[in-house]
């Protein structure tokens, strides 16, 4: 099976290292994914960043297909985890989606933690339709960074679900989906970003010695 293609900032032979997949609807080299990925390795993490099999054949045709089926993208993760490097000093996650799909494998792979940048614990407007039936019981430490308004999970509904103790959530306070904040809040986007950023860094210290 061919390596599936990776962007890799910060140093190459750094020996911690952090994962990210993109979201649902947009590529690795997204302002939010590079954002992410460029702050990471100013903090002397190796940060690898890679496309699944269905945002690949968008960049080759550009055409809009859909996110692949669930087995699919887990065996993306997989695979990309294997090309890595040692699944025990490696950190995966990602933004929503690719977040969310790193933590049904992250168990199984043997990951030092995973990381989740805005985990959509529901679809926006539609509650009732949880996300969360693995995250009671996942073992791998967990860091998820919430917007505090996004709609896929606010403040006020992540408090009632029954999360395994070895998830953090970190709050950014006025944060959507993207951590992005109204203007009337009094913060900024680069603001939040900067938190989020600091914090996954840190817990990357924390994880990986």
């Amino acid at each position: 099976m061919a390596e599936i293609p990776t962007l890799v900032d910060g140093h190459g032979d750094a020996r911690r290292t952090v994962v990210l997949a993109h979201g649902a609807g947009a590529p690795m080299d997204s302002p939010f994914m590079r954002r992410f990925a460029e702050g990471l390795a100013a903090e002397g993490l190796r940060v690898v960043r890679f496309e699944f099999p269905y945002m690949q054949e968008r960049r080759r045709t550009g055409g809009r297909r859909g996110p692949d089926r669930a087995p699919v993208l887990e065996e993306s993760w997989r695979q990309v985890v294997a090309q890595t490097g040692p699944a025990e000093r490696q950190i995966i996650g990602g933004k929503s989606m690719g977040g969310r799909i790193a933590s049904r494998i992250a168990d199984a792979c043997g990951v030092a933690g995973l990381v989740c940048l805005g985990y959509p614990f529901h679809p926006p407007g539609r509650p009732e339709t949880l996300r969360t039936e693995h995250l009671s019981g996942l073992t791998t430490p967990t860091l998820i960074v919430q917007g505090t308004r996004d709609p896929f999970g606010r403040h006020e509904e992540v408090a009632e679900y029954d999360l395994s103790p070895t998830i953090e959530l970190c709050w950014i306070e006025d944060g959507d989906h993207s951590l992005k904040p109204r203007r009337r809040s009094g913060l900024t986007e680069e603001q939040n970003l900067q938190q989020a950023i600091d914090r996954v860094a840190a817990f990357a210290g924390e994880t990986l010695g």
